[in-house]
């Protein structure tokens, strides 16, 4: 398997389903803000409205930091109003659920499981000018933490806009970061 660090985005659209309303997502939408495809296998399950909850909960400290977020699974965007009607969890979700019924973006970001007609758990950081940052897949059973997904994007902002530092482990906004260079090497 290659890396998709700094892949681009391929030309793509997509239904959608967002705060009651159905509307197309494109590559020409996302680009210009940072973004979070977050890929869940698909809606009326167990894990999945956990982790789409929690991140509806943390949606608006995403939005503080220019990103949004595109919650995504193999279902329509039909489906996802259904679930919006029938869930709680899911009716507070402000954010836009992709429906990806043919597998494009799935297949683009390697998390298709063609056998079973599903997404792994996979989130992928792009930058404003559509190229993945950041990301990690999860096997179906194993849920994220959105606020662990919103440290990585502010890492990802920060490294992008301070050219030459880096952030360490568990860094938070506001804390040390690091320059490497000679003076470093072996002294952390």
């Amino acid at each position: 398997m290659s890396s998709l660090i700094n892949q681009k985005l391929i030309d793509f659209k997509v239904q959608a389903y967002q705060d009651g309303h159905f509307k197309e997502v494109s590559k020409s939408d996302v680009l210009g803000k940072w973004g979070v495809f977050f890929f869940y296998p698909a809606d009326f399950t167990f894990v999945c409205p956990t982790e789409l909850g929690d991140l509806a909960d943390t949606y608006d400290e995403f939005k503080k930091i220019g990103c949004e977020i595109y919650s995504v699974s193999e279902d329509t965007h039909f489906v996802h109003k259904a679930w919006a009607d029938a869930s709680d969890t899911i009716k507070k979700i402000k954010y836009p659920m992709l429906g990806d019924p043919t597998g494009i973006l799935a297949r683009f970001f390697g998390v298709l499981v063609e056998e079973a007609g599903q997404a792994l758990r996979g989130s992928f950081i792009v930058n404003p000018q559509g190229e993945i940052k950041a990301y990690e897949i999860h096997d179906m059973g194993i849920g994220r933490d959105a606020n662990e997904l919103l440290r990585k994007v502010q890492a990802a902002q920060y490294v992008a806009e301070h050219g030459g530092e880096v952030c360490p482990a568990k860094w938070r906004p506001g804390a040390k970061t690091l320059k490497p260079g000679i003076d470093l090497v072996g002294k952390i």
